[in-house]
C-alpha cells in the first residue's frame, strides 16, 4: 500500500510541473499568463457578451457595445484565465441533461426534497402544448445548467390528480428554491407569471428571486452595523459593486452554500460617503471580500481566483467543506491508488485484472467502514471544538498562494478529462516497465501468460475446494504438482481424507543435506572409500549418492532406505561408515562448523530419535534451520507431518533470513 500511495503522490508532483511547464509554453507563445487582466475594450462585441452569459448578467436591454462593456468592468476584473474558459465552454456543445418526471413521488424526491438547490420545471397540461416551445426549452436548459440550476418535465397526463391538487390547469414554469437561509430547510415553488416567454425574460425571473435570498446592504449605517456583528456564519463573503442585482452565479453559490457561507451582497451605486469602505479596507469597485475569524482575504489577486461559478466554488468548497465533500475527496484518492495495481502487478493480463478488482473492493470497504466510526464521533457534542480547529487550519493553509495554484490546476485539469487520463496511463506505463526491469530476475513471474495463470489459479481453488486445511498453509501457487485423478477417487470413497492436507513433496529434493564431520578426524575421501566398501556388500538399493559434501535430499533419496547416520539410531539403519571410524574419533573432537549449511542453526542433537550426531553420518536441515538426521526427517515427512518438529513452521515454507551467525568457537585444546 505505501509503495501505490508513493507513486500516487509523484503522479500529483508530475501533474503540477506540467501544469507550470504549459503556463510557460503559453507565455512563450503569447507572451501573456492566465492572471494577466483583459481590458474590455479590446474585446469584441461576442467575447463581451460570452462573458456576460457566464457571469450570469443580464444584457438584453444593451444593445450597444459600450453598455456591455461597461456591465462586464462593474462585475468584476476579467482575466485571460476566465475569458479562455467561457470561449471554450461556448463551444462546447455538450447536451445537457433533462429530468422527465413520472409522478408525484418522482417530483417530491428530487425537487421538493432537495434543500441545497434550484430546479426549473416545465409543467406540461392535460391535452395542452408546453408555455416553452422545444427550441427556446434547450436553449433556456444550456443556458442555467451554467449555474447548477437543473432542470425537468412535468407531463400531467402520467399523473392528472396530482396536477389538479397542485392546481397546474394550464402550462406553465415550476421554480423551487430553498426557503430558509439555514441547511435543510424548507423548499417554496414559485410559478413563473411573466407574459414575455422569451429565454433572457426567465432568465431574469430566475436570477431575481435567487438573489432575493442573498442579503442586501442600501448605505453605510447598515453596512457597519452587519461587518461588526457576530452571529453563527464564520464565514462571510461581500460583494461591493455598483450593481442593480448579484450576479446569477454568486445567487447560486449562496444556495449551494446554505449554512456553511453567509452571502452579502453591498449596493454602493448612490451612496455619496464610503468613507467607511476605505476604512475596512476596500478600495476598489467592485471587490470580492472574504471576512473570516483569521481576517480579510481579497478574492481575484491569487492564480485561478476567477469571477466565475467554477473557481468560486472550489474556492470556498477548501475554505469551508462539508463530510460530503472529504468523503467524496477521500474515494477519489483510493480509487486513484488502487488503480496502480494494474501496472504493479506484473504477469498475465487477466492476473493484472483479478487483482485490480480485488484491491478495488478491499480498498472501498475498508473505507466505507473507516467513515463509520468517524461520522459517529463528529456527532459527539464536545467534539465541537475539535472541528472548529480543524476548519481553522483548513483556512489558514488554503489561502497560500500554494492552494491557489493547486485550485488553478483542479480547474484545469478537470475541464480537461483526457489530459488527466493520458497523464495518468502515461505515468502507469512508466511504473510498469520499472517494476518489469526490478523484476527481471523472476522471469516466470513477468513472462507468464494468461493460460498458464488461469491453470495456476484454478490449481489453487481446488487445493482451496477440496483441500481447506492445506489451502491455508499459503504453499507456492507455481508449483508444477498436479493431483492424481486414482486419488481424487479414492478420497471419493474415503471422506475422511478430504481433512487432511495435501501438500506437494517435490520440496523435499530442494532441502540441504551434508555429512556430520569433525575436526582432528579421518579425511573424507578415507571415509568415502571405507563407506563405498559397505553399500556394496549390503542388499540394500544401491546408487549413486551425490556429492560428499553438501548436496540436497533429491540425490540422497536413493541411498540405503533408512538413511545413513551411526548405529546407534535404529530409524535410521545401517551405517555407510567405514569399519573401524568409530575408534577413529577421539573423545574430545568438535564438530567441523564450517562444513555447515549457512541457513542452519548448529546443533548435536536429532530430536527424532533423541540421538547425537556421529561422525559420518548424513544431515538435513529445514527452512526453519534446524537439522536433525536425513533418515529421521524423511520419515518424519513421509508420514504427512510437513512442519519442523522443534518450531513447527511448515517444511514447505521459506523462512526470513536471519542475521548471521557469529563465528566458530576455537577448537583447539582448553
Amino acid at each position: 500500500m505505501w509503495l501505490k500511495l508513493f507513486f500516487l503522490l509523484l503522479y500529483f508532483l508530475v501533474l503540477f510541473v506540467l501544469a507550470r511547464f504549459f503556463e510557460a509554453i503559453v507565455w512563450y507563445e503569447t507572451g501573456i499568463f492566465a492572471t494577466q487582466l483583459v481590458d474590455p475594450v479590446a474585446l469584441s462585441f461576442r467575447k463581451l457578451k460570452t462573458i456576460l452569459e457566464c457571469r450570469g448578467l443580464g444584457y438584453s436591454g444593451l444593445p450597444e457595445k459600450k453598455d456591455v462593456r461597461e456591465l462586464v468592468e462593474k462585475s468584476g476584473d476579467l482575466m485571460e484565465g476566465e475569458l479562455y474558459s467561457a470561449l471554450k465552454e461556448e463551444e462546447a456543445s455538450e447536451s445537457v441533461s433533462n429530468t422527465n418526471f413520472s409522478g408525484e413521488m418522482h417530483f417530491y424526491e428530487l425537487v421538493e426534497d432537495t434543500k441545497d438547490g434550484i430546479w426549473l420545471v416545465q409543467v406540461i397540461a392535460n391535452d395542452r402544448s408546453p408555455l416553452v416551445s422545444k427550441i427556446h426549452w434547450e436553449k433556456m436548459v444550456k443556458k442555467v445548467s451554467r449555474f447548477g440550476i437543473r432542470t425537468g418535465t412535468f407531463n400531467c397526463s402520467s399523473d392528472p390528480r396530482y396536477c389538479r391538487r397542485r392546481g397546474w390547469v394550464r402550462s406553465t414554469l415550476i421554480m423551487s428554491v430553498p426557503q430558509t437561509s439555514t441547511s435543510k430547510g424548507k423548499v417554496m415553488l414559485k410559478e413563473y407569471s411573466g407574459r414575455k416567454i422569451e429565454v433572457e425574460h426567465i432568465f431574469k425571473w430566475i436570477t431575481a428571486h435567487a438573489a432575493s435570498r442573498i442579503k442586501t446592504i442600501y448605505n453605510a449605517d447598515h453596512l457597519k452595523e452587519e461587518w461588526n456583528k457576530s452571529d453563527q456564519y464564520w464565514v462571510k463573503i461581500y460583494l461591493f459593486a455598483n450593481l442593480d442585482q448579484p450576479p446569477a452565479f454568486f445567487s447560486a453559490l449562496s444556495i449551494k452554500f446554505t449554512g456553511r457561507v453567509e452571502f452579502i451582497f453591498v449596493n454602493v451605486e448612490n451612496w455619496d460617503n464610503k468613507s467607511y469602505m476605505t476604512d475596512i479596507g476596500v478600495y476598489n469597485m467592485p471587490s470580492y471580500i472574504l471576512r473570516t475569524p483569521e481576517g480579510i482575504y481579497r478574492y481575484g489577486n491569487h492564480t485561478g481566483e476567477f469571477i466565475s461559478l467554477q473557481a468560486m466554488d472550489s474556492f470556498l468548497r477548501s475554505l469551508q467543506p462539508e463530510v460530503n465533500d472529504l468523503f467524496v475527496l477521500s474515494l477519489v484518492l483510493v480509487n486513484l491508488m488502487a488503480w496502480m495495481d494494474l501496472f504493479i502487478t506484473q504477469g498475465a493480463t487477466i492476473k493484472r485484472f483479478v487483482v485490480l478488482i480485488s484491491t478495488l473492493g478491499t480498498y472501498n470497504s475498508l473505507l466505507i467502514i473507516s467513515w463509520l466510526p468517524v461520522l459517529g464521533f463528529l456527532q459527539l457534542p464536545y467534539l465541537d471544538s475539535f472541528y472548529e480547529y480543524s476548519l481553522k487550519l483548513l483556512r489558514y493553509s488554503n489561502t497560500t498562494t500554494l492552494a491557489s495554484w493547486v485550485r488553478a490546476d483542479w480547474i484545469f485539469y478537470s475541464s480537461h478529462p483526457a489530459l488527466f487520463l493520458g497523464t495518468y496511463l502515461g505515468h502507469g506505463l512508466l511504473i510498469d516497465y520499472f517494476e518489469k526491469k526490478r523484476r527481471r530476475s523472476n522471469a516466470d513471474e513477468v513472462n507468464a501468460n494468461n493460460l498458464e495463470w488461469l491453470s495456476s489459479l484454478w490449481d489453487w481453488y481446488t487445493s482451496c475446494l477440496f483441500h481447506p486445511i492445506a489451502s491455508l498453509q499459503h504453499f507456492p501457487v507455481d508449483s508444477d504438482w498436479d493431483e492424481d485423478p486414482d486419488l481424487f477417487l479414492e478420497r471419493l470413497a474415503f471422506p475422511d481424507l478430504w481433512l487432511h492436507p495435501l501438500i506437494p513433496t517435490d520440496y523435499i529434493k530442494s532441502l540441504p543435506m551434508w555429512r556430520f564431520t569433525c575436526l582432528g578426524a579421518r579425511s573424507e575421501e578415507d571415509l568415502l572409500e571405507g563407506s563405498q566398501d559397505t553399500e556394496n556388500d549390503s542388499d540394500g538399493e544401491g546408487a549413486d549418492s551425490g556429492s560428499p559434501e553438501q548436496g540436497t535430499l533429491g540425490g540422497a533419496q536413493s541411498n540405503h532406505p533408512g538413511g545413513a547416520c551411526a548405529g546407534a539410531c535404529e530409524a535410521c539403519g545401517t551405517s555407510p561408515r567405514a569399519p573401524g571410524a568409530e575408534d577413529s574419533q577421539p573423545e574430545d573432537a568438535q564438530p567441523d562448523w564450517d562444513a555447515w549449511p549457512a541457513t542452519v542453526l548448529r546443533s548435536t542433537e536429532c530430536v527424532v530419535c533423541l540421538e547425537n550426531f556421529e561422525r559420518g553420518c548424513l544431515l538435513a536441515g529445514l527452512p526453519c534451520g534446524h537439522a536433525f538426521h536425513q533418515g529421521c526427517i524423511l520419515m518424519w515427512l513421509a508420514g504427512g507431518r510437513h512442519c519442523c518438529p522443534v518450531c513447527r513452521w511448515p517444511s514447505y515454507k521459506k523462512k526470513p533470513p536471519r542475521a548471521p551467525r557469529p563465528p566458530a568457537p576455537d577448537s583447539g585444546p582448553a
